[in-house]
């Protein structure tokens, strides 16, 4: 459902969060190495999130990447949104460009069921929610 670039994103915007409450800014290398992704792939990541608003940056020789106590409040879904997209969650499970309840694919009733469960969760789910268990060492962004 979510593309890579997307996923990568939020590993991004997770662990900015995990650093919250030391307030020190991360480098482009720094995430790239801790969510083991391209740095390439990640600085156009962040620029389009910082763009949207999700996270920040600050320039100079201590500059980098950082996000406030509002943008830790924000759903996930503020990611999707920057990345993906709103239509990632109105598309057909099989990639279909007709797929409708009228025009169903064979998955279209099932997958519907779950990517509704799934944009919930993203609603529902803050930036703060995701990163509190990295923090506490309980889950992790690489694997």
């Amino acid at each position: 459902m979510l593309s890579l670039t997307c996923k990568t994103a939020i590993k991004a915007v997770i662990y900015l969060a995990s650093r919250f409450s030391s307030d020190e800014k991360a480098s482009i290398k720094e995430i790239a190495e801790y969510i083991d992704a391209s740095e390439h792939t990640v600085g156009k990541l962040l620029q389009v999130l910082v763009k949207e608003e999700v996270i920040n940056s600050a320039k100079g020789p201590t500059g980098g990447f950082f996000i406030t106590a509002r943008q830790m409040n924000r759903p996930i879904l503020a990611v999707i949104d920057a990345i993906d997209g709103k239509e990632v969650f109105d598309q057909c499970g099989l990639g279909l460009s007709k797929c409708s309840a009228t025009h169903p694919c064979p998955i279209h009733a099932d997958y519907k069921t779950i990517r509704d469960q799934f944009k919930l969760l993203c609603q529902q789910k803050k930036v703060r929610d995701l990163c509190e268990t990295v923090t506490d060492g309980l889950t992790y962004l690489i694997g």
